[in-house]
């Protein structure tokens, strides 16, 4: 009679959680946590996505940040060359100012 017991109990044991067809028996607590790692998975993968589109952002901003400095200083350069021929032409025709 005791081997029928172990028996019983190493079957309850084994199949616990299990309905009739091998499906589990879940809880909701379960279930909800289930759904919150589906949730979070959700997030992680919203979260990787916008952390690659706001790094080519930024890298497209620091590309556009160096082509105005070199542009500024093109200008401050045209500027000085602007600057200095126009003094050179004021020397050679003072009348004209």
């Amino acid at each position: 009679m005791n081997s029928r017991r172990d028996y019983r109990s190493n079957r309850a044991a084994l199949f616990d959680g299990l309905v009739e067809g091998g499906i589990r028996d879940y809880s909701s607590h379960e279930i909800d946590e289930h759904e919150n790692d589906r949730a979070i998975d959700g997030l992680q993968d919203r979260v990787n996505i916008l952390k690659r589109l706001t790094g080519d952002i930024h890298e497209e901003v620091e590309m556009h940040n160096r082509v105005l400095d070199r542009m500024g200083h093109d200008m401050d350069a045209s500027r000085g060359v602007l600057s200095g021929t126009v003094d050179r032409f004021k020397m050679s025709a003072p009348h004209l100012f």
